[in-house]
């Protein structure tokens, strides 16, 4: 997902979670993920912060959140051996339903219906896509067991 949104977005498009530009110096301009991060290290362990760890923060919970989906699909997928294109499709999708029922609460993300539909199609493209991938790494590495 990540690969694909860098050569869509040249790196800049942090708040479908790709890279952070190097000149954010402030929470207001952090990507999303980063502010979920603030939000937990802030609400749960009472840490403050600074936007230093901006990046830090935007990857590693990014990668967090695409690792920890990755399981519940390869544990469904282990069981249930549908189809993997079908099933990463539809994986895919669950993950982008997943971040808004989970952003728009928090009030990070606007209701899909409030973006341009070309901009919720790249959203969409960029899920479809980490689906993809991972029903394909799944399939690789079943393969290999």
């Amino acid at each position: 997902m990540t690969a694909y949104q860098e050569s869509l977005s040249s790196g800049t498009d942090a708040d479908a979670g790709g890279e952070p530009p190097d000149d954010v110096t402030s929470w207001q301009q952090a990507p999303v993920p980063a502010q979920v991060a603030r939000r937990v290290l802030g609400g749960v362990f009472q840490q403050d912060v600074p936007p230093r760890r901006i990046p830090l923060l935007a990857n590693a919970t990014h990668w967090l959140y695409g690792t920890s989906l990755g399981t519940v699909y390869g544990m469904v997928q282990g069981t249930v051996r549908a189809n993997p294109i079908v099933h990463g499709l539809i994986f895919g999708f669950g993950a982008w339903s997943l971040s808004y029922a989970q952003l728009v609460p928090m009030g990070l993300y606007e209701p899909p219906w409030k973006y341009p539909p070309k901009e919720l199609g790249k959203d969409i493209s960029y899920h479809l896509a980490y689906g993809l991938g991972v029903a394909g790494a799944f399939e690789a590495l079943d393969r290999r067991s």
